[in-house]
């Protein structure tokens, strides 16, 4: 399996559902709509959250040793993403950073339920280190637009450093897919896991707005 390939691939099958997430709408199904510094951070910590749980999750139960060792080094950098956020929301609102900073494992989305409940390695790293990514981009990406359009360049800064470090995570799942996929269905398997799990996002996306009496789809 090559790696660039595969990423693109699934870039491919899932082109419209990543350009909707990646939309000026991502924030306000994000927050119900409520656009304000302290619930924009506050939801993008519970992501950090989620995720790192996620993987914690994995690496009890995972039997090789290459992507255990991944799911540990995950886990670890959504833990940090998550503790930087809270720091900037601690300057803001130190009530609740402290809540979620001692409530660590918040209820998963629909996204992290698909996520733990798969149990082979080229499944969870497919969906868990390249279509979650690649889906947390996309949000990470209207948060930096709203700090900026709010003339906080510090914190837009912050999400920018988050949002490379989870774009270079996407490859580093693509190139370990080339070592826990031995078999052409294994790597069916690993592509369809991926695309799944940008679905499942978009779905829950299209249907937060829908609620909301939004059309999920651009404005043209």
């Amino acid at each position: 399996m090559d790696a660039d390939a595969f990423v693109e691939q699934v870039n491919s099958a899932c082109a419209t559902e990543l350009e909707r997430l990646g939309s000026e709408k991502a924030l306000i199904a994000t927050t119900d709509a409520e656009l304000e510094t302290t619930r924009v951070l506050k939801e993008a910590i519970l992501v950090e959250q989620r995720a790192k749980a996620t993987f914690e999750a994995w690496v009890v139960d995972e039997s090789d040793e290459n992507a255990r060792a991944a799911f540990e080094r995950t886990a670890s950098q959504e833990d940090d993403h998550a503790e930087r956020i809270i720091t900037r929301l601690k300057n803001i609102d130190s009530e609740e950073s402290e809540y979620l900073n001692n409530h660590p494992d918040p209820e998963a989305d629909a996204v992290h339920r698909e996520l733990r409940a798969l149990e082979t390695t080229q499944e969870r790293v497919a969906a868990g280190m390249v279509g979650r990514p690649l889906v947390s981009s996309r949000t990470l990406l209207q948060t930096i637009n709203f700090f900026i359009n709010e003339a906080d360049e510090s914190t837009a800064d912050l999400f920018r450093t988050i949002r490379a470090e989870t774009d270079a995570a996407v490859m580093d799942g693509a190139m370990l897919l080339e070592t826990v996929c031995e078999t052409d269905t294994e790597k069916h398997q690993a592509e369809a896991a991926a695309i799944s799990i940008i679905e499942t996002a978009y779905k829950e996306y299209a249907q937060t707005l829908d609620e909301m009496g939004l059309d999920p789809r651009p404005l043209c």
